[in-house]
């Protein structure tokens, strides 16, 4: 459904403006009426908008943070006894971010108008995921949406802080390496061909090294620079748009799964997050068929996508989800068979989250030692790369110099 955005003027007599979904312009109109909002100018965002809107947004759009501190902070604001519609009416006051504050001011306003939150969250994806919207939509019918808010946010902050450690071991080495590029592409392009230009021009023959790295400057400061940046563009858009389709992400999480040292760890950590994940939408109050459909959408991995389905008709057909789990091999027998314990005691949500925790807590200690391995590594490579470098640009000054000797 199109997205329009209009400026209106509030029941306060305020201007206000903000983004909303309807199937016209018309429409548009009389849902912003319903609310009490008097709108003056009503404009459909286009394709291109929506693109740009996304480009400003991965250059400085949303955090999840903002998200997890607005969730957080509505699981406060409810506890307290406040109504949902003047919670959201606090939030929208204080949130920073343009984006997310037009979101919540629609959501709010829909809110008001008798429409539940679960729908009207429906329509920013972009915000709220699945699970969040689902969790929701269980606090609503339970009554209990203070807990619910409560659950998302401490699941939502966990996530992150697990993401963030990722992020973190891979900084260091990620400047490590820009910085050493850099410095080898300042003296491919501009020091060696200057002291090639001069060691030619007094008749001496350039070493075999110093004539390569010659040739790879002058690729880069040719116009088959062009050429190679197009090619390699056209590769990087080809194998995005294969990865997207089934068969791609397919063949993409085999290989992940079956890489010789990080395979077993990005096999913890889709375990963990699978694990994780259905406990909290067990414990939120959601069905096992529900849950495992939510899960399904968010594990990441197609493999485990699949298990999970199947896992799904299992339960539907009043079988075990263990096997559909243990059959697919990214869930080793051993928690394949704590599930099985798991759903046969009862204690099924607990026992998910032990296995969670320990996964998180063992891949944690491996990505901390690789990330201490990984830094000398790449200090060494790097340096022999700029070893290399110094050795073409040393050497014909030093056959000079022995030879005028």
């Amino acid at each position: 459904m199109p997205r329009f955005q209009y400026i209106a003027m509030n029941s306060q007599g305020k201007k206000d403006k903000g983004t909303v979904i309807a199937e016209s312009p018309y429409a548009a109109r009389k849902q912003l009426r319903i609310r009490g909002i008097h709108p003056t100018e009503v404009a459909e965002i286009s394709a291109s908008d929506e693109e740009k809107r996304s480009i400003f947004s991965f250059m400085s759009g949303t955090k999840k943070s903002h998200i997890i501190e607005f969730t957080k902070q509505m699981a406060t604001l409810l506890n307290s006894g406040i109504k949902l519609t003047e919670a959201l009416s606090v939030l929208t006051m204080q949130t920073s971010n343009a984006r997310f504050k037009s979101a919540l001011v629609d959501i709010r306003d829909r809110v008001m108008t008798g429409e539940s939150l679960t729908d009207a969250l429906k329509d920013y994806t972009e915000f709220f995921d699945v699970i969040y919207i689902s969790m929701v939509h269980v606090g609503e019918v339970t009554g209990s949406l203070a807990n619910s808010f409560s659950t998302i946010g401490n699941f939502m902050e966990k996530r992150h802080r697990v993401e963030s450690k990722v992020i973190t071991a891979m900084i260091y080495p990620a400047v490590l390496i820009c910085f050493c590029t850099g410095a080898v592409m300042i003296l491919t392009v501009l020091v060696i061909p200057q002291i090639g230009k001069q060691i030619e021009a007094a008749g001496q023959q350039l070493p075999m090294i110093t004539r390569v790295l010659m040739g790879v400057g002058g690729v880069f400061t040719s116009l088959w620079i062009f050429v190679f940046i197009a090619v390699a563009a056209v590769i990087i858009i080809s194998v995005r748009r294969f990865l997207k389709t089934e068969r791609g992400s397919h063949m993409r999480d085999k290989m992940l799964l079956s890489l010789p040292v990080f395979g077993p760890i990005v096999k913890q950590r889709v375990v963990a997050r699978f694990a994780s994940t259905l406990s909290t939408l067990l414990s939120s109050g959601l069905s096992m068929a529900e849950s495992l459909r939510v899960v399904a959408e968010v594990t990441g991995n197609s493999i485990m996508k699949a298990a999970v389905q199947k896992a799904r008709e299992r339960i539907l057909a009043g079988a075990d989800i263990a096997t559909p789990l243990r059959d697919s091999g990214v869930i080793s027998p051993a928690i394949a068979h704590m599930v099985t314990v798991g759903e046969k005691s009862g204690e099924l949500e607990t026992m998910l989250k032990n296995i969670s925790e320990n996964l998180e807590a063992t891949t944690d200690v491996v990505i901390e030692r690789l990330a201490i391995l990984i830094e000398p590594v790449i200090i060494i490579i790097m340096a022999a790369i700029i070893g290399l470098v110094a050795i073409a640009v040393l050497l014909p000054i030093l056959n000079i110099s022995t030879q005028q000797i």
